[in-house]
Formats: C-alpha cells, sequence, structure tokens
C-alpha cells in the first residue's frame, strides 16, 4: 500500500548519524542522499525518506504519529534500540520489552522528535 514514508528534518547529519546506526543494528544498509537533498533508506522496494522542510520551516515531529519497523528478533529490536540511544535519539515509555500478545518492541524518538518502534513478533 504504502511507497515511502517522509519526515522532517532540522538537521539532515544528526538524522543521518541517528538512521544509519539503526538501520544497521537491524542489518540494514547506510542511507543515500537524492538529488533533491533529501536521506533516503530503502528496504523491500519501501522507502524512508528524510527532508528539511520545503516551506523553509523548521520541521517538527507529528502529534500521535508513530513509524513502525520490523525487527527479525528480540536481538535485533534490542540493538537498534541501543544503536538510537547512543546516536541521538531518546529512549521513550518503557525500556524494551516482550507484551502479553508475544511482540519484544522498543520505542525511541529521533533527534527531531519523530516516534519510531522497532518490534518482532517472535519471542526469539
Amino acid at each position: 500500500m504504502f511507497t515511502h514514508v517522509m519526515v522532517g528534518s532540522n538537521d539532515l547529519q544528526l538524522s543521518r548519524r541517528f538512521y544509519d546506526a539503526t538501520f544497521a543494528a537491524l542489518g540494514g544498509q547506510a542511507g543515500e542522499m537524492d538529488e533533491r537533498g533529501r536521506l533516503i533508506y530503502r528496504h523491500d522496494g519501501g522507502r524512508l525518506m528524510i527532508t528539511k522542510p520545503i516551506d523553509g520551516k523548521p520541521a517538527t515531529a507529528a502529534n500521535g504519529g508513530t513509524i513502525g519497523i520490523l525487527a527479525a528478533s528480540r536481538a535485533h529490536v534490542q540493538a537498534w534500540h541501543d544503536a538510537g540511544a547512543l546516536n541521538g535519539g531518546t529512549s521513550i515509555e518503557t525500556p524494551p520489552t516482550l507484551r502479553p500478545d508475544g511482540v519484544f518492541v522498543a520505542y525511541l524518538r529521533d533527534p527531531d522528535g519523530n516516534k519510531l518502534t522497532a518490534r518482532c513478533q517472535t519471542a526469539a
């Protein structure tokens, strides 16, 4: 259904450090800058794009918005959370945790305040 998700950033280099680290923790690739100055992460046909707002105003985080990222295992979720916290992100809600429905989940805010979650269905 989705081709991409785009979020705004006030500091693309800080965002790049954060997203490169968190996606590397999941086995992903570093981002690439396109000809328009947007930072792009590609996986399985989808894209996460980070950009300075085109209207020239400061980027702000979506109130109530969360970007969910699929992880292969609990170890990947934990590594994602740790990498994000060490690279400009902020841990939020609870520490990485196993929920009663069998989902292992962690939450972070990126350097611009966007809310992200990494999760895996397996308890492995």
